[in-house]
């Protein structure tokens, strides 16, 4: 479990840093270029297709464990528009939470 953690650390340093970079360079267009890539079908498409399949994944598991309650449905939105910068500390968060187990984790409350 303690690598998990470092690994999930890691990445959310890696990523944020890499996003500032990109928002200091590009600003905070991302949404037209994003689509419009895939308006455009060539492999930038394909990759921004396939990464919001897993935006909408992330989502769907994030309101699924918290029971598409109100506040899990909010999450799930954060998780679609958030992506890893959201998943990453919410996982290391589940994680200490859980104790290390890993079901719990991934599952939530005992369900049943």
């Amino acid at each position: 479990m303690r690598g998990l953690r470092v690994l999930l650390v890691a990445a959310w340093l890696a990523l944020a840093g890499y996003t500032g970079m990109v928002v200091a360079r590009h600003g905070m267009d991302l949404l037209p270029i994003f689509l419009g890539d895939i308006a455009r079908g060539g492999w930038p498409g394909q990759f921004n297709a396939d990464f919001l399949c897993f935006l909408t994944l992330s989502a769907l598991w994030t309101a699924w464990r918290n029971r598409f309650s109100p506040g899990g449905m909010a999450l799930g939105v954060v998780a679609f528009f958030g992506g890893a910068g959201f998943l990453l500390p919410y996982l290391l968060f589940l994680s200490v939470r859980a104790r290390g187990d890993v079901a719990a984790m991934l599952t939530g409350r005992a369900r049943g």
